[in-house]
């Protein structure tokens, strides 16, 4: 199954590193296989999240989301979201942009000769907005998870209260709304105010109208638990999995963007962007998301979609932050992997604990 799963994903990677040696020397493979390594990393809360939803997906919608929706996360947001940034902000054409992208100024300069800024400062300067509406975005879907009562849980101490909290009617909004006016008023530069709340809002706005639509063709199923994300659509077909599939597309888009504005701190090389993120970042990222749905990891491990929520709101928090201060992208996948890594120790341990007692009560009913 693993050979399966993600025998395509390390053919796409043998390619790409070949097409990045051809294209730039031994610099291009080096930075290829850095950026691949980054997307994986920051993106494990993503697929969690995505195998979370997926499964809740008929093997049609599913099937649409691992081909249509890889050729959007690779060439959409790595190669085309890029682009469109400097479109809007030079007001230079397409054609024009992808000129400007593959001659930058010499010696890395941020500015060419004649004053005009480049390719990597235009996506650099647009981060604010970038940050805060996928920052929302993935806030609103962190608070509609964690205010939101389940039978399980994983911090305990802290998720029942939280939940118990959440029963106030439209909390999380009120929540986003308070973080997002401290962000714009305290975090974001003064030229940037106007522009973070708006992005801000646009972010919440996203959330609140596809996680709309998702609950109005909401399937429910007998038994079934409370999710975060659009409200449990199980095996979900037609306009549900249409609306599932766009969940799922602007879920990716809001993760993707710490990666795509982070990769400018290691290259402004648009081809090798597409190639590291995008063909080798994204198509692990969705064999990862395939096996956890193949395999059941999130039924038998039952805390890993806890994890990977706790992770999207430490990763939204980070977002709204770096509007005013530069984070690391090592800290940002440092973080999402420890949480989850958390989780699953937690989930082990559970199991474990179960197993332990299944054992003690069958060798009591076994005693005459």
């Amino acid at each position: 199954m693993v050979l399966r799963i993600f025998g395509v994903s390390f053919a796409v990677t043998v390619v790409s590193l070949v097409v990045a040696f051809l294209y730039g020397g031994p610099q291009a493979l080096f930075l290829c296989v850095i950026l691949g390594i980054l997307e994986v990393s920051l993106s494990f809360d993503n697929a969690v999240i995505n195998a979370t939803v997926l499964r809740r997906m008929s093997e049609f919608w599913q099937k649409i989301f691992l081909t249509i929706g890889i050729l959007i996360a690779v060439f959409g947001m790595r190669l085309i979201f890029p682009l469109a940034i400097v479109w809007v902000a030079s007001g230079l054409g397409p054609v024009d942009a992808l000129n400007l992208a593959l001659n930058p100024p010499a010696d890395g300069a941020a500015y060419f000769p004649d004053g005009s800024p480049s390719y990597e400062t235009l996506i650099t300067d647009a981060h604010p907005q970038i940050a805060a509406f996928g920052g929302m975005f993935l806030l609103m879907l962190f608070l509609h998870f964690i205010l939101e009562e389940r039978e399980i849980k994983w911090l305990e101490w802290l998720e029942r209260p939280l939940a118990k909290a959440g029963k106030l009617d439209q909390l999380e909004v009120v929540v986003a709304t308070a973080l997002l006016l401290v962000t714009a008023t305290v975090i974001a530069p003064d030229d940037k105010v106007s522009t973070v709340m708006i992005a801000g809002a646009l972010g919440m706005i996203t959330y609140i109208g596809v996680n709309g639509l998702g609950e109005m063709f909401h399937i429910p199923e007998e038994g079934e638990e409370p999710s975060g994300g659009p409200s449990g659509l199980a095996k979900a077909t037609g306009k549900a999995g249409f609306f599932l599939f766009l969940y799922l597309e602007v879920l990716d888009a809001s993760f993707s963007f710490d990666g795509v504005i982070g990769a400018f701190a290691i290259t402004s090389d648009p081809i090798i962007i597409a190639l590291g993120l995008g063909f080798i970042g994204a198509m692990f990222v969705r064999s990862i998301t395939i096996y956890l749905v193949r395999k059941g990891t999130l039924s038998d491990y039952v805390y890993l979609e806890h994890g990977a929520h706790w992770a999207i709101g430490a990763l939204a928090l980070i977002l709204l932050y770096s509007i005013g201060t530069h984070v690391p992208e090592v800290i940002t996948g440092l973080v999402g992997v420890a949480l989850i890594g958390a989780a699953f120790a937690s989930s082990v341990y559970r199991n474990r604990k179960i197993a332990a007692r299944e054992g003690e009560d069958a060798v009591k009913t076994s005693i005459p």
